[in-house]
């Protein structure tokens, strides 16, 4: 089964995933290669975990710096 990119994922998938793979690699039942794969994928789910986090974060700010009398302005999604 072919692996989704982690950034069409939810948070929960990525994290679910993430939790396997930490079991997998914590039981040493897997070949070098199998591991450093496992490993790779997981580092990448993370990042892209974070990164999920981190933007709900710039949004929730948003939400909460802002009063009701100010102007709604575009939610900059693009990253550098």
């Amino acid at each position: 089964m072919a692996s989704k990119k982690p950034e069409n994922m939810t948070f929960e998938a990525t994290i679910e995933e993430l939790d396997v793979i930490v079991e997998n690699l914590e039981n040493g039942d897997l070949a070098l290669d199998d591991a450093l794969k496992k490993f790779e994928r997981g580092i990448t789910l993370a990042r892209a975990g974070q990164a999920k986090l981190n933007d709900a974060e710039q949004r929730v700010s948003i939400l909460l710096q802002n009063d009701d009398d100010s102007a709604l302005s575009d939610f900059d999604t693009t990253t550098d």
